[in-house]
């Protein structure tokens, strides 16, 4: 094996345990490129805790450190920084300028301007800059984009994505239903903005009603319940900590009309304080047929509708892509190249698809080939994301190149000014 990547984790509260459960599941399959070598949290317990749990799937600890000047002196190659989104852009842009590839969870940044940060700094380093974006590396979404490529539903028309549900119940923490630490929209917004560009390209406008709901938010752990969000279950012992009830500051709902650049139209709603039957549905329309396809990380089967054809819901959807096939790390974390649907417990189906942006990363260090999702489509999905927030604020049509260009903030001027941007 050649040398491992001398790695560091920053930011160790809940996603920096997820993420450490992804690289080791990422070495239970063969893949041990990287070596953990430092934990650094200003918060010393959560880096002692990351340090604790990362000797027992690697048999040695990290050492445990406040700073990155603590890093520094362990010699470290590579940072994984999964903190607050607040604090994305001055980490990265720092380790960066350090000459340290760097992975960076989403969304990229707080606000469009401080991706424009991070990536006005990767293009001054040598460094490889990733995105830890996750949905699109779902095997299931591997081969709806192949069936897509492969024209089976014809010229793509119409998008259709809707989600809705989660009442007044608090989104795994408080900073996410806070304006100025990352709003769910925008937390969760950037995991479906990507997803739409990775299925059908390029969003070119986006026109949107937005809305905050739920002033108040309800966090059912701190009086002993259980919590109404609570990925791979790794947040319970923050969530025992914060308030029962906290006032919310972001928007919680958005309705939009987009467009992309191929000509296609979207259909999108992101409710989160959605009461009654909640409701999941991305459908894709295309000139020879539709295709449905399940919640992201749920291995659930996609259903094809070609015209004059009966629904094919089972592994004949295979038939249509003789050639797709899983990349080789993520045919390792399956146990196969060729998925049409899976079953695991979603904490393992989450490792593993963190597994993949680790392995997607090191084999970009290695120059094997480019990031998959690089600071251009971190930024886009923001940008995305941000466009419907800032169509709300003013009441009409903002095209994504004027986000991207910083033409539109008046929602995020307030942000900047906080983040001293």
């Amino acid at each position: 094996m050649s040398k491992q990547i001398r790695l560091a984790i920053v930011g160790c509260g809940g996603m920096g345990h997820r993420h450490l459960y992804g690289l080791a599941e990422l070495h239970r399959a063969g893949w041990e490129r990287f070596e953990l070598v430092g934990a650094c949290d200003p918060v010393r317990d959560n880096a002692e805790s990351l340090a604790d749990q990362a000797a027992t799937h690697f048999g040695a600890s990290p050492t445990v450190v406040e700073n990155l000047d603590g890093l520094a002196a362990l010699n470290v190659e590579a940072v994984d920084v999964t903190t607050t989104p607040r604090y994305h852009h001055t980490v990265a842009v720092e380790t960066l300028g350090r000459g340290w590839h760097t992975m960076v969870e989403k969304p990229m940044g707080l606000t469009v301007r401080a991706c424009n940060l991070i990536a006005c700094a990767a293009e001054g380093s040598d460094a490889i800059l990733s995105v830890a974006e996750n949905y699109r590396r779902d095997p299931i979404n591997r081969l709806a984009k192949a069936l897509l490529d492969a024209g089976v539903i014809g010229t793509p028309r119409f998008l259709i994505h809707h989600a809705i549900g989660g009442g007044d119940r608090m989104l795994i923490s408080v900073w996410r239903h806070q304006k100025d630490q990352s709003g769910v929209l925008l937390d969760v917004g950037v995991h479906h903005s990507d997803m739409m560009e990775y299925l059908l390209g390029d969003i070119e406008t986006v026109y949107a009603k937005t809305r905050l709901h739920e002033p108040i938010r309800k966090n059912p752990a701190a009086g002993g319940g259980e919590a109404g969000s609570n990925p791979g279950g790794v947040y319970g012992r923050w969530q025992v900590e914060m308030p029962a009830e906290f006032e919310a500051t972001a928007e919680d709902a958005a309705y939009a009309t987009l467009t992309f650049k191929n000509g296609a139209v979207g259909q999108y709603i992101e409710d989160h304080a959605g009461r009654g039957q909640g409701v999941w549905s991305r459908q894709i329309y295309g000139s020879e047929g539709s295709m449905s396809l399940p919640g992201d990380r749920s291995g659930g089967n996609i259903i094809l509708n070609i015209d004059g054809e009966s629904p094919i819901d089972d592994e004949k959807i295979l038939e249509y892509v003789p050639d797709f096939r899983l990349d080789a790390v993520t045919s390792d974390l399956w146990g196969e190249d060729r998925l049409w649907r899976y079953e695991f417990p979603f904490p393992e189906i989450d490792r593993k698809i963190i597994a993949i942006e680790y392995g997607d990363f090191a084999q970009a260090i290695a120059g094997e080939h480019p990031v998959e999702v690089d600071a251009a489509q971190g930024t886009r999905s923001v940008a995305v994301s941000y466009g419907m927030l800032e169509s709300g604020e003013i009441g009409r049509i903002v095209t994504i190149d004027d986000m991207l260009a910083e033409q539109v903030d008046d929602y995020q001027s307030e942000i900047n000014e906080s983040l001293g941007i």
